[in-house]
């Protein structure tokens, strides 16, 4: 029998994520000891290796809680499932990508606006990596070919983001991150200091976003997700310090 704490370092997530994944239902929380601690054994450990597993494939939380029943041959199907629909996505957004390159070398697509272009150039000053820079540019490129009338706003708020210093580092962190290994620790206060700061920065309100039927933010932050499983393991995080 192991404490959460034990629990969490073995698993390789945060103890406020064992809390939270109690508290929405997907694992049920176990009996305590004398001293009115929890006590966890090799059952608990499979089960929340389930469910993390679930949860960095970018797996809802509540669907996550429907496969919590699911048999063995099931859960593996649900997980072939999974990582099928994620690589059709990715390969969408990929070609999706290379059509917009192609229309914008040959003159066919508006490029971005120059406050984008200004703000690109901007970010290599302000010490991001090429490879940040490089996906910011491709992601604009898509979001402004397909949403030309919502996407001006998102960016206004991105760049008002980046303008405040202590925000702006906390970028650079996770651009930073990119690297480190998915079990890192420091993965864990990146993800608490990401959603601090959009719970100070939104408050209730939700962040601007685009169109709720658009396919375009999930396939983003697939490519994003896909990239490292460093920022993979942010994601999934920062979606269960948000209750998301």
């Amino acid at each position: 029998m192991i404490t959460i704490g034990q629990l969490a370092r073995y698993i390789g997530v945060s103890t406020k994520t064992i809390r939270v994944y109690h508290d929405k239902g997907l694992f049920s929380e176990p009996g305590r000891d004398a001293s009115g601690y929890r006590r966890y054994d090799a059952k608990d450990a499979i089960d929340l290796i389930k469910i993390r597993t679930l949860a960095e494939a970018g797996v809802p939380l509540c669907r996550i809680k429907d496969l919590r029943s699911a048999t063995d041959q099931e859960f593996q199907q649900a997980l072939r499932e999974i990582d099928n629909n994620l690589t059709t996505r990715i390969r969408e957004l990929r070609a999706t990508q290379g059509r917009l390159r192609e229309q914008l070398a040959a003159g066919r697509l508006a490029p971005l606006p120059a406050e984008v272009g200004a703000h690109l150039q901007q970010l290599a000053r302000w010490g991001f990596t090429p490879r940040w820079v490089d996906l910011q540019r491709d992601l604009w490129i898509l979001v402004f070919a397909a949403h030309p009338d919502r996407a001006i706003n998102l960016f206004h708020d991105q760049a008002e983001t980046l303008a405040d210093l202590a925000l702006r580092q906390i970028f650079l962190d996770y651009d930073r991150a990119h690297d480190l290994k998915a079990d890192d620790p420091r993965i864990d206060n990146l993800a608490r200091r990401i959603a601090k700061a959009i719970q100070d920065r939104y408050g209730p309100d939700e962040p601007p976003e685009l169109d709720a039927a658009s396919a375009i933010p999930a396939l983003i932050q697939d490519t994003v997700n896909a990239s490292s499983p460093a920022w993979q393991r942010v994601d999934t995080l920062i979606r269960a310090h948000l209750g998301a």
